[in-house]
């Protein structure tokens, strides 16, 4: 199901706790996360300029995207995500395991 590829994207985790999981994703044209469902809710903050090509296991659909754009998706969304444009491009992606345990410091 997944998109046949030879070139990985790379993740850097940046942060794990019992709260929330951020991950850096970088992209070489053309390369993919592989087939993944999220666990928990999550957001993605785009770092560069992206053409996200989105395989949901049915269709795919290119989202073109602007360096500083975000979005949210739901947990259990499955799905395999590709760089779809010629330039490197990448993303933080922010899990979030406990949304009750977010505290904002003072």
């Amino acid at each position: 199901m997944s998109f046949n590829c030879d070139v990985p994207a790379v993740p850097t985790q940046l942060h794990d706790d019992e709260v929330a999981r951020i991950t850096r994703w970088d992209f070489a044209p053309g390369a993919a996360t592989g087939w993944h469902r999220h666990g928990w809710p999550y957001f993605v903050v785009l770092l560069t300029d992206a053409v996200l090509r989105i395989h949901d296991g049915e269709k795919v659909t290119d989202a073109p995207m602007s360096a500083g754009h975000s979005y949210m998706r739901p947990a259990g969304v499955t799905h395999d995500v590709m760089n779809g444009g010629d330039k490197p491009i990448a993303f933080v992606e922010i899990e979030v395991k406990r949304p009750d345990r977010l505290v904002m410091a003072k």
